[in-house]
């Protein structure tokens, strides 16, 4: 028969306090900090601007040529709110923001997609040519319906 030996209890585990942070960085972290070169952003010097523009709002987004987004704005970002939203002059201003978004990319040209049927579509394509981006071309993408949606059935009385 195996003969059992008394063993001592384990002692209770306190959990450890987290280790306190150095206040002050290393010097060798500061001065890679300092070396490092900051990210230089990529230049994109022709681009698309796309430009949804409805009743209640109107939309801008800049992107490079394969569709990545550089710069997006729209009025209630900017500050407008209610029916001031969807007017001329909140799409000026809407550009105008945009634009100083994507000047670090070196964005010189643009082609121009047009959806919707706002009042803002216009005042949008102007601005962008009066905040010194260049237009290529300008196409309306706003979708129409080929034959419409299915008509109701006749009411039967």
């Amino acid at each position: 028969m195996p003969v059992e030996t008394p063993t001592a209890a384990p002692a209770p585990v306190t959990p450890k306090a987290p280790a306190a942070r150095p206040t002050e960085p290393k010097a060798g972290v500061a001065a890679e900090r300092s070396a490092r070169a900051k990210k230089v952003k990529r230049q994109v010097p022709v681009g698309r601007v796309y430009i949804q523009a409805t009743y209640n709002n109107t939309i801008v987004t800049f992107t490079d040529p394969q569709g990545n987004v550089l710069a997006q704005s729209s009025a209630g970002l900017i500050g407008f709110r209610g029916p001031k939203k969807a007017t001329p002059y909140a799409a000026g201003s809407i550009i105008r923001s945009a634009v100083t978004k994507v000047q670090g990319y070196g964005l010189r040209e643009v082609n121009v997609f047009v959806k919707g049927f706002g009042s803002g579509r216009e005042a949008a394509i102007r601005a962008i040519n009066a905040n010194g981006i260049a237009i290529l071309g300008i196409k309306d993408v706003t979708p129409l319906p080929h034959n419409g949606c299915r008509p109701k059935k006749p009411r039967r009385i």
